[in-house]
């Protein structure tokens, strides 16, 4: 993000955390220095936007089956993964509750909360909540002298709500509205000496969900699964008063599954996702023999190859298909990958795996994740752990838990 400030951020744990800070906030720009890049897509040109903390995967179920969910069976936590799915929860009425500490490794106090719902209207509708709340920790705020100016807790959340319909015993449509509030520099001043606002943004997510239960396959009764969600579709996010504004994570996400039932007991189910960024890729921008910017006669920045990423959301989004300064073969870097698997007996216990791939040029991101969960009376519990296999990753070594209360359960155990 271009807020180039008077202060340096000192955060209270380690100077490793003040780097992540300032990283949040420049990532608020979607664009980084691409003056290194060859134009054949070799190099690192990772997408960034504001308030990434909407892609994280919020639940700890969804966390053991590589962070992938928008084909995976109807659950609590669906809003994020795909509404449409609510339209096929079997309960009327559920609460989850998630916690995922991040950075664990360094710091105590950075983590992501998570609050999701729904209410099921009839056999055709379905309401769903959910609040998001995301804690960078306390910090000291700090001038370039290293004087104090002040003490801080930035923080983000995203408020949704969610209504979903039912055409068909096996098609259902969902829809997601969200309100998005990034307060990273609670006050600060910009170098300008304008204040650093909280970011607002409203987004929408429209999503479908398909699922074929009637197949036969090797004499197993199995259900065919497929799953489409276009989310974050909103305004850009301005953190000052200047003209400056930047894309939030637009992202479409397809999926196809598969669930068999064994016998009366087991009963597994897989799925594989891909996701992509409905943003602009960073251009590669002209230098000069000395590193300066080179600027056209009307003052923009000059492009040796790629698009002009300062455009409207609906350009962005259909540009996004075909800017990449590498052509196609950047274009399909940009999609990343989740595999996931799970076993359930007597819809009791469950044990679940998972893997997730972003090439190297595109954030690099590649780990294998695993957990369980266990349902007993009225709640339920599912855990996470994972494990990176190429760069070091904010959850490695960290154990992510969900809840899951079910009082449609409670009032039946009660008559």
């Amino acid at each position: 993000m271009k807020l180039k400030s008077k202060y340096s951020v000192v955060f209270r744990k380690t100077i490793f955390f003040a780097v992540l800070f300032c990283g949040m906030m420049q990532s608020a720009s979607a664009q980084i220095s691409t003056q290194n890049l060859n134009g054949n897509g070799d190099a690192v040109n990772a997408i960034t936007t504001a308030v990434p903390f909407l892609l994280i995967g919020p639940d700890s179920r969804a966390g053991a089956m590589g962070d992938g969910g928008v084909a995976s069976s109807a659950d609590v936590n669906s809003n994020h993964w795909n509404p449409s799915k609510f339209a096929f929860v079997d309960r009327q009425y559920a609460i989850g509750i998630s916690y995922t500490p991040w950075l664990q490794k360094l710091v105590p106090d950075i983590n992501l909360a998570y609050l999701s719902g729904y209410y099921k209207l009839d056999n055709k509708q379905v309401f769903g909540a959910s609040l998001r709340y995301f804690s960078l920790g306390d910090i000291t705020f700090t001038d370039n002298a290293g004087n104090v100016t002040g003490q801080g807790n930035p923080n983000e959340f995203a408020l949704d709500l969610s209504y979903t319909r039912k055409l068909s015993d096996r098609l259902g449509l969902g829809t997601a509205f969200r309100f998005i509030n990034s307060d990273l520099a609670q006050g600060q001043l910009a170098a300008s000496g304008q204040d650093i606002m909280p970011g607002r943004s409203v987004a929408v997510d429209l999503s479908t969900y398909y699922q074929n239960p009637d197949l036969i396959v090797d004499g197993k009764r199995t259900t065919l699964t497929f799953g489409a969600c276009v989310s974050n579709v909103g305004a850009k996010m301005n953190y000052t008063n200047s003209t400056d504004r930047f894309f939030i994570p637009t992202n479409l996400k397809i999926g196809v599954g598969g669930k068999m039932k064994l016998d009366d007991y087991n009963e597994i189910s897989a799925f594989v996702e891909a996701n992509k960024l409905l943003v602009p890729t960073p251009p590669i921008y002209a230098y000069d023999t000395l590193n300066n910017p080179i600027y056209n006669l009307d003052g923009t920045r000059k492009i040796i190859s790629g698009k002009d990423p300062n455009v409207s959301v609906p350009t962005g989004i259909m540009q996004s298909f075909n800017d990449a300064p590498g052509g196609m073969q950047e274009e399909f870097r940009e999609i990343y990958y989740s595999a996931g698997f799970e076993y359930w007996y007597d819809k009791q216990f469950a044990l679940r795996a998972g893997y997730f791939y972003e090439h190297p040029t595109k954030g690099d991101r590649q780990y294998f994740t695993i957990g369980a969960g266990i349902k007993y009376n009225i709640f339920g519990i599912d855990l996470s752990y994972l494990i990176p296999t190429k760069q070091q990753n904010p959850l490695e070594n960290t154990l992510r838990f969900s809840l899951t209360f079910n009082f449609e359960d409670a009032k039946i155990n009660e008559n």
